[in-house]
């Protein structure tokens, strides 16, 4: 039943892997890809972690994919955040049919 439980963890995180991938590929501008960027990571890659860690078992080789996991899940928001805002001050556009820009509309 565990490995069941860790084959489908490993699935979920290939497909998000995949998917995320395309993403990259297909979107249309910087702050659209560094969108799917973030769910290669967490989806794809932090999933199949914990997939891992419940095929492993109970050891010291878990506890050490848990912290990656971990540290994964703490440090890609804040560098997507600041790609996406160094991307803004640097002058890249947004796609044209892009709605909101709130760091715009924020400036004095």
């Amino acid at each position: 039943m565990i490995e069941i439980i860790a084959y489908i963890l490993l699935g979920i995180g290939a497909f998000c892997a995949i998917v995320g991938s395309i993403g990259i590929v297909r979107f249309p501008d910087v702050y659209n890809r560094i969108h799917a960027n973030t769910v290669v990571v967490v989806g794809g890659a932090i999933v199949m972690l914990l997939g891992a860690s419940v095929l492993e078992g109970l050891s010291s080789y878990t506890l050490k994919i848990l912290i990656i996991a971990f540290f994964i899940f703490l440090t890609n928001p804040v560098s997507a955040h600041a790609i996406a805002r160094a991307a803004h001050k640097s002058g890249v556009k947004l796609w044209r049919r892009s709605v909101v820009d709130k760091l715009e509309e924020e400036k004095p």
